[in-house]
Formats: C-alpha cells, structure tokens, sequence
C-alpha cells in the first residue's frame, strides 16, 4: 500500500454550475476524470466534508478534499524478469522489450510477462492502472516502450497519446520493393470472421494512419521506417499487408513464407530461421510528465533483425 494521497482545492467562482466531476477534474488534472469519478462515489472526493454525486452541481466557493490510499489494480505476482533499461526517474520508466515478451497477462500467459517483471522492480507500480504501461508493443515485436512511475505521470502520458504528441518511429523490413514512402489511412477493427485478427474495414472501424519511408530497397524486399500517428492493436503489420508490403516473418498477416527465387542458400535458410515480424520500435519521443522537457530516445535492432537485414544485403551482392 503506498502513502495516501491528500489534496484540497477551493472551487472558483467562475466554474459555479458545473458538475462535481467536472470540475474535479478541471481542480486536480493530474488525475484522470474516471479515477477522480470513482473517488467521488466511494467518499474519498468530499465537498465540504459531505459526500456528493459526480453529477452534482456546485455554487463556486466550496473546498474540495481528497484523501485515498491506492488499491492493487489486479492479482498480479512478481516476477524477477530482466528488464532493459533505457531511462528510469521517479516519474518514468523507459524500456528496450525483446521479441516474445507478452506485455500483459492475458488468456494463456498470465506469468512471465513485462507487467509481472515491472511490479517486482517497481512494488508501488501495482496501484497505477495496469501497473503503469500505457501502450503496449506485440509479442514479437522488439523496442521501446515507456511506463508511468506515478499517477501524475499516467495521466500525463495518456493524454500525451489520446493527443497524438507522443513520437514512435519504427523500423521494419517488408516483401516486395517500394517505389517510394507514403500514408496509410484506412480505419481498423476485428476481422470480421477471425476475431483474433484486426483488419482494415470500411465501416465501424476506428482511425488509423501510418506514415512510412524507404530506408532501402533491395531486389525482394524493403527496409522502411514507420511512423504512427494513431496507435491501434497491429497497426503497422495490417496497414502494411494491405498495400501488398506485409513484413517478413508475419505469420498472421503476411501468409506463409514466401522464398524468393533466385536468392542464396544463406538467405532462404535465414528467412526460414526468422519466427517473428521484422518490427523494431527504433524511436520514442515525449513530454516529461514533470518538467515538461520533451525527451527522446533510440534503441538499435536487436541481433536478429540486423542479421536479416545482412543476409539480404549479401543476397543483393551476391
């Protein structure tokens, strides 16, 4: 259990007749307006020392206190998982993930995962919603990722994201040969007959736009850095199979493994060899929740991922 939290705020004038929650949440913006809803309800939020609804309107000029004790968010165990670490401060935690990390329990991995590592690392994490992780990285896919330290910076970070500032650039190398870079922007949801798939749909999806660019290109493939500008689940592996460039190594969405004729020995046994989409979350740029610094971050492809790309590059030579 980590320290209560205590705040008092006098209401203003100029907010009188607005709703308790909303003006809760104008008062204390660190926090998120369902959190300080939930507050309310449960009488850690009081006007005046008396318990309120959220939907209740004030006259301007009553105190506001809160005082809460965080609760765990979810039964979760620690686990001593190596993490590497990038950035680490009293607000924020910068990691580099590596292929086969599940982020969060979930059906069929509920141990070994990233959440289980952080709340062995960081105890007090357990009482921040989804013990701090505010975007999450596939599987197999390898990168940065940031965790919040603190409610302040939760908040902060996910206002960062629902706001599109948060800057995430990734490398990826794809079948085919781009002509040149180019957007996607075509709206995502569930496959509509394979529900543990998202696809491009036309109508009731959500938006979704990625930004990509030629790294290099090669007889067979491409080397390209992507950028989103939204951040749904598989984003960059459905937008990229889409326009016919899926990644190589994508199961899922890229079909099965498809060899190049005419290609080296070596570069169809690396191909066969390479179990996991070629994504690397290369960059990571953000407002520091505290100081307000924009700061940014880079983490180089891991070993397989450079090694694909050597086997291409001597298969070009070749």
């Amino acid at each position: 259990m980590t320290d209560p939290i205590e705040l008092e705020a006098i209401v203003p004038l100029e907010l009188a007749g607005s709703r308790l929650d909303q003006v809760a949440a104008e008062l204390f913006d660190d926090f998120s307006r369902s959190r300080l809803q939930q507050w309310i309800k449960e009488g850690d939020l009081l006007v005046n020392g008396q318990l309120y609804r959220p939907k209740d309107k004030l006259l301007g000029g009553e105190t506001l206190v809160v005082n809460v004790a965080l609760e765990p968010e979810g039964e979760w165990e620690p686990e001593a998982i190596k993490l590497d670490i990038i950035y680490e401060d009293e607000h924020i935690l910068v990691i580099n993930k590596p292929d086969r990390l599940v982020v969060h329990p979930a059906a069929g991995n509920y141990t070994g995962t990233l959440l289980n590592g952080l709340i062995h690392h960081i105890p007090d994490n357990e009482n921040i919603p989804r013990a701090g992780i505010v975007h999450r990285l596939d599987k197999d896919t390898t990168g940065l990722m940031v965790v919040a330290k603190s409610l302040i910076a939760h908040h902060s970070l996910t206002r960062q994201l629902q706001k599109r500032t948060v800057s995430r650039e990734y490398q990826a190398i794809v079948q085919g040969v781009m002509t040149g870079g180019g957007t996607v922007d075509k709206p995502m949801g569930r496959h509509p007959q394979i529900r543990t798939k998202m696809s491009v749909v036309v109508h009731g999806g959500k938006e979704a736009v990625t930004h990509y660019r030629v790294i290099e290109r090669f007889p067979n493939h491409t080397h390209i850095r992507v950028k989103l500008e939204t951040g749904r689940t598989h984003q960059i592996r459905v937008h990229m199979s889409h326009i016919g460039y899926p990644l190589v190594g994508d199961a899922v969405y890229g079909g099965r493994l498809k060899l190049p004729k005419g290609a080296t020995p070596e570069l169809h046994d690396t191909l066969r060899a390479f179990k996991r989409q070629a994504l690397h979350a290369a960059k990571l740029g953000l407002i520091h929740p505290d100081t307000g610094e924009y700061m940014e971050w880079l983490a180089s492809p891991p070993a397989d991922f450079d090694a694909l790309l050597l086997a291409i590059k001597a298969d070009t030579q070749a």
